[in-house]
């Protein structure tokens, strides 16, 4: 039996999509629709752009699928969307929700459909296959989340905030440093609440020291820091590890405290600011994300926005159009124009490819640490890698043409950047690293 299985959306479900495959892990994966005798869309149901995909995805499989085959649709989406997409979509012969994944051989066995309210939460001891990767692997930390920003509708089916216990979390990367895997990237909705909900303020601190004391880690990073939960003792943590990278991705998703009070975001910009100082250093990389368009967004709060991107050193930034949510408190309020958020938009992208690009020059004449990915994106005339310091995929791709020794996937090496060219890196191979 052939399995086909696509994943959309963010890291956290590629996890749940590995979890998946763990439960399924009889049936031969493959790449053509066309020969899966089973098929699975993990669906993404945050944005509209990501439902649009998510359907789109949907019926493409279902018009390329071969007769008898069983389609399989789980995910954000259906979890969010489950009494109307059951009815709207006959193409697809199995729906489950969010919480179901380590039993989808069960439900597919009995041609089963099955949604819960429960948080679904993985263990240690869950099956899982790791994807894309040979030496680096995504840990989520926790499922749900307690905040309640206006613009997001995750809460109302993702649920409340549950963390996994520090030892089962600490137990999971042993056994994948077991494997091979040294470069770990800790998630969750919102990782700086991890352990609130058992009335622990410190937990990623507590984490932390869990993690420095596996051998075989070599780095380690935590996405999706929120402000309004986050604390400084964290930082200071993080940038005094020898295993955690000077990484820090925190979504603030605007600049203007009008704004921001209207997203209940629980902060303001004076208290993001004071974060970002905190965290700036010569070997930190600092990420975030804002949302343009956000109802009642002046010019002048726009103007905030492209100021404060222009004077902050951001490496990485993410930039959405406002999406508007059933299910939330920005629903109802005055919108604004599609053609006006289109124009901010391509006003933001220019200042935000700027930015970027500044700070991929600083990498010229550097010699670095990186993980071999194996052939480039670019093909086989390079060799891919990955610094450790970047997040995987997401951050830029070092292309490596020049090297006196033989680099397969995984292994962690020295190079130095020689080139520079917009968003690409060029580099030599150095040595393999001890």
């Amino acid at each position: 039996m052939k399995l086909f299985l696509q994943s959309l959306g963010c890291n956290k479900n590629l996890v749940d999509s590995e979890i998946m495959l763990g439960s399924l892990s009889e049936y031969e994966l493959c790449d053509e629709v066309s020969e899966a005798d089973v098929l699975i869309v993990n669906t993404c149901g945050f944005i509209k752009s990501a439902k649009v995909e998510s359907i789109n995805a949907i019926l493409n499989l279902h018009e390329q699928r071969k007769k008898d085959s069983l389609l399989v649709v789980t995910g954000c989406l259906m979890q969010r969307y489950k009494d109307e997409l059951v009815k709207e979509l006959p193409e697809v012969d199995l729906f489950a929700g969010v919480s179901e994944y380590e039993k989808i051989d069960e439900l597919i066995a009995k041609k089963q459909n099955k949604f819960s309210d429960n948080v679904y939460l993985q263990n240690a001891n869950s099956k899982r296959v790791i994807t894309g990767s040979l030496s680096h692997a995504y840990i989520k930390i926790a499922e749900g989340c307690n905040q309640s920003c206006s613009f997001c509708a995750i809460p109302s089916f993702k649920g409340k905030l549950k963390s996994r216990d520090i030892s089962d979390i600490a137990k999971e990367v042993k056994m994948l440093t077991d494997k091979g895997y040294y470069d770990f990237s800790f998630i969750a909705q919102d990782t700086s609440s991890y352990l609130k909900d058992k009335n622990i303020s410190d937990g990623l601190e507590k984490l932390i020291d869990e993690i420095e004391k596996i051998k075989g880690v070599k780095a380690a990073r935590i996405l999706y820091l929120y402000p309004s939960s986050l604390k400084k003792s964290l930082i200071e943590k993080i940038k005094n590890s020898k295993v955690f990278v000077n990484y820090f991705d925190m979504p603030l998703q605007h600049a203007s405290n009008k704004i921001l009070k209207s997203m209940k975001r629980g902060y303001d910009i004076k208290k993001a600011k004071e974060f970002l100082d905190l965290m700036k250093s010569d070997d930190s990389f600092l990420r975030t994300g804002f949302i343009v368009g956000y109802p009642e967004e002046s010019e002048e709060d726009f103007n905030e926005l492209c100021e404060f991107i222009k004077n902050e050193p951001f490496d990485r930034i993410s930039v959405f159009a406002y999406s508007k949510e059933e299910d939330t408190a920005a629903y109802n309020l005055e919108q604004i124009k599609a053609s006006i958020i289109n124009k901010r938009l391509r006003i933001i992208e220019k200042i935000v490819n700027d930015k970027i690009n500044q700070s991929f020059k600083k990498l010229e004449g550097k010699t670095i640490l990186a993980s071999c990915t194996g052939q480039s994106s670019e093909g086989e005339f390079f060799i891919g890698a990955k610094p450790l310091l970047f997040d995987r995929d997401i951050d830029g791709e070092i292309l490596i043409n020049e090297s006196d020794f033989t680099l397969k996937a995984g292994d962690l090496f020295y190079c130095e950047i020689t080139q520079v060219k917009g968003q690409n890196i060029i580099a030599k191979a150095l040595k393999l690293a001890d």
